[in-house]
């Protein structure tokens, strides 16, 4: 490595900086070395539904075969949320009962597009300059494994959670980089993060479906999936374990303690999150009655710009169904019990909704659980 190579991946990884990404890195576009454990994990099917995972398997293990020729990544890290907020079991209990919340990475603008539009730019500021090379930006729509990528450029280490956790900036991070034939050299500063999970266990020990062994993730039962991913019903053994979250889940990253925030430590340690504001969340959750009386205009109404409009109308559907009669237990009745009882026999609705609130008030309590005083 020469010192005019590191020096110019110094001044990538500090356009980066400039273009507001909270964190970047260089690594070399070589082969995944968790190859085994990965085919293994397919073999499982525990990526569950999610066929193109499979299909594209041996792209996503070796970066030459998406790009040929490829020599270096460039990987970012956008901050979306911070601090760890309340504990679960308070917002389990706040009230808001018959609302549904919503994972806080899809609570602003579309992550695709506001991280590869700065991607893009990026690229076409350095073809400018090398127009020998090839650059591809991705977005966790190419087939790369985006999370080896950063540990490799030092945004992190990869938790048991499976999820990039940052030093300073914990794990509420989404990841993009570009693909490229320069051949770049790491910022002789940066350095490959040690893990730091340690012993702890407490995103294994709080998810609800036990979806969680050290270091990998059953998609299957991982309720991000079941809520986004999964086009058929949601299988009835989870709908307890759902709870109130109407579009993926975010426990295991609200009980990590990496997520603690610096900003709040009085010691004044650590440079502090950098949240992007296009982040800022334009709904943190849903009233169930409103997702349920959704047409598909107004389902792309609602989630215009969000990452969101990936779930279809039936998909918001059964998972307001499911937070529904979580809900009953918890105590509603009236106006959306009503509603349970009109879509289970509403022939308009798809086979898929009418299924899932037939199941959802076979679970039905015979009477409102008493409350304490």
């Amino acid at each position: 490595m020469s010192e005019g190579f590191s020096e110019l991946g110094r001044e990538v990884v500090s356009l980066c900086h400039g273009m507001g990404f909270a964190c970047a890195g260089i690594s070399a576009a070589r082969a995944t070395d968790h190859r085994e454990a990965l085919l293994a994990w397919f073999r499982a099917g525990k990526h569950g539904s999610m066929e193109w995972l499979a299909r594209h398997a041996e792209a996503r293990m070796d970066p030459s075969l998406v790009l040929a020729g490829a020599k270096s990544v460039i990987m970012v890290g956008d901050v979306y949320a911070r601090g760890q907020g309340a504990p679960v079991s308070a917002q389990r209990s706040t009230g808001a009962a018959e609302r549904g919340r919503i994972a806080r990475y899809a609570r602003g603008d579309d992550y695709h597009d506001v991280v590869k539009k700065r991607l893009h730019s990026l690229c076409d500021l350095l073809r400018g300059r090398f127009p020998q090379a090839e650059f591809r930006a991705f977005v966790d729509t190419a087939p790369v494994l985006e999370r080896e990528h950063a540990v490799r450029a030092g945004l992190g280490w990869i938790g048991k959670h499976t999820l990039v956790i940052h030093p300073q900036l914990g794990s509420w991070m989404v990841l993009g980089g570009i693909l490229t034939t320069l051949d770049l050299s790491p910022p002789a500063e940066q350095r490959v993060v040690p893990d730091h999970c340690g012993t702890c266990t407490r995103c294994i020990d709080a998810c609800p479906t036990r979806a969680i062994t050290p270091y990998e993730v059953d998609a299957r039962r991982c309720i991000s999936y079941l809520t986004i991913e999964r086009r058929e019903a949601i299988p009835e053994e989870f709908h307890a374990a759902v709870g109130d979250w109407l579009f993926g889940c975010d426990i295991c990253q609200e009980v990590c303690p990496h997520n603690r925030d610096r900003r709040d430590d009085p010691r004044g340690e650590g440079p502090g999150v950098r949240v992007n504001p296009a982040y800022t969340p334009r709904h943190d959750s849903f009233d169930l009655l409103e997702v349920l009386g959704w047409t598909e205009g107004d389902r792309r109404a609602a989630l215009s710009g969000s990452a969101m409009k990936r779930a279809k109308l039936d998909m918001w559907k059964r998972n307001a169904l499911v937070v529904a009669g979580n809900a009953l237990f918890a105590g509603a009745h009236g106006p959306l019990v009503r509603r349970l009882e009109e879509i289970a026999r509403d022939e308009r609705e798809s086979d898929l909704v009418r299924e899932t609130a037939r199941a959802v008030l076979k679970r039905r309590p015979d009477e409102p659980p008493r409350r304490e005083p």
